[in-house]
């Protein structure tokens, strides 16, 4: 089943290292949320595939520096004046058709993806221009406020002010202090924001699938707070085949019913393994590869009533995070 799972994601990898995020023909963009999720993959590999994904996207932030030093001076208000969330897959540049394009936690997971890597040994930076631009974007998300910034979250809707997307970028920030310099108050009001925001995702939103990013990958909180926001999760979003992403959800709803989103599973299951539950881990990766529409094949999703998986199959985000589950729990057992 890995080794399916693993060449089915080969097929959304770029020759530069990017991925699109399905291979359907409306997600073949390049989205940096999804290319860093794909990029943990290789996080714990030696091949050069994880630094080879991260400069790339570096070259494409390098290609919008103009748009990156307005902003670390003049504050974004418009969606489109916004560090864009997705590309390109042939040019690499800004799509401009009208999008919720202020997602701060798409910047913040970049900038935690490069500063892991580091960590780990990996030569991700090539050059004094790849720091400065790391430094850059540390200053966007300062000059724009990120901690009280409404964006456009992860599901790109409403804006609001986010405890994903604040906590993205918190850390974020934390995990780049030793690239460049990063002052503690900065991520002394990113943590004090998630923190008032529990256990909600955002004002109109208690419970959100989206938090589950606080306990992984980031770490953010607390074992307790951990526990709880799991615990939310799967009391209010957990189905059959997937979870929902909030109460109400309309994306692909069906007959009143909200989607049913793969990656859900996979999700609780890396968050379960970070709080040291290593059997509820298991379940869900065994739970994982029963909803799969085809062997080592996650869908985006499936839709409420009729429980069809819908056309972005499979899914690259989906992908990774159940590979990822796999080598954690792998690495468990060696």
């Amino acid at each position: 089943m890995i080794t399916r799972a693993l060449s089915v994601l080969e097929t959304m990898r770029q020759e530069n290292g990017l991925y699109v995020a399905s291979v359907s023909e409306g997600y073949q963009y390049i989205w940096v949320r999804d290319t860093c999720y794909s990029a943990l993959v290789h996080l714990n590999s030696h091949d050069g595939r994880y630094e080879e994904t991260l400069r790339s996207l570096l070259n494409i932030f390098h290609s919008y520096e103009w748009k990156i030093r307005f902003h670390c001076e003049k504050r974004p208000y418009e969606a489109y004046e916004y560090i864009h969330p997705r590309y390109s897959v042939k040019t690499g540049s800004e799509l401009t058709d009208p999008w919720g394009n202020a997602q701060n936690d798409a910047i913040g997971l970049f900038l935690f993806t490069v500063g892991m890597g580091t960590a780990r040994g990996k030569k991700i930076l090539r050059d004094e221009r790849d720091r400065e631009l790391i430094a850059l974007l540390v200053r966007y998300l300062i000059n724009l406020e990120f901690w009280h910034d409404a964006d456009n979250g992860m599901w790109e809707e409403n804006r609001e002010i986010h405890a994903s997307s604040v906590g993205a970028c918190t850390a974020g920030l934390l995990a780049v202090r030793g690239i460049v310099d990063v002052d503690w108050e900065w991520i002394k009001r990113g943590l004090t924001q998630v923190l008032s925001l529990f256990p909600h995702e955002s004002a109109s939103k208690t419970c959100d699938l989206a938090q589950l990013s606080l306990v992984y990958p980031y770490r953010l909180l607390p074992p307790d707070m951990s526990l709880h926001v799991v615990t939310q999760v799967e009391q209010n979003l957990l189905r059959k085949l997937g979870t929902i992403r909030y109460a109400g959800d309309q994306n692909y709803q069906e007959d009143g019913q909200e989607a049913q989103w793969c990656l859900g599973l996979p999700w609780l299951g890396l968050s379960h393994l970070t709080l040291g539950n290593v059997k509820k881990a298991k379940s869900y990766l065994l739970w994982t590869e029963s909803v799969m529409s085809a062997p080592g094949v996650l869908p985006e999703l499936y839709l409420g009533r009729s429980e069809r998986p819908n056309i972005n199959t499979p899914l690259a985000w989906a992908q990774s995070v159940y590979i990822v589950l796999y080598q954690e729990l792998a690495a468990l057992a060696t």
